[in-house]
């Protein structure tokens, strides 16, 4: 088990890499964007992608 979330920990830590690698500059716009989103927006954001993420490792089980 602890071996499966080391290997999940890597895969997010390289798809987080992929955007910054290719194209550094659209990424940091990106973030400046981010930045000015409100935190209820930003919360909703947040949760739609962790319901989104459940539910496809759920369909994938």
């Amino acid at each position: 088990m602890w071996l499966d979330l080391a290997k999940a920990l890597c895969l997010v830590l390289i798809i987080e890499g992929i955007m910054p690698f290719i194209a550094p500059t659209r990424w940091r716009n990106l973030a400046q964007l981010m930045a000015q989103i409100d935190d209820r927006t930003m919360r909703i954001i947040g949760f739609t992608s962790m319901a989104i993420g459940a539910g496809l490792l759920f369909l994938l089980k």
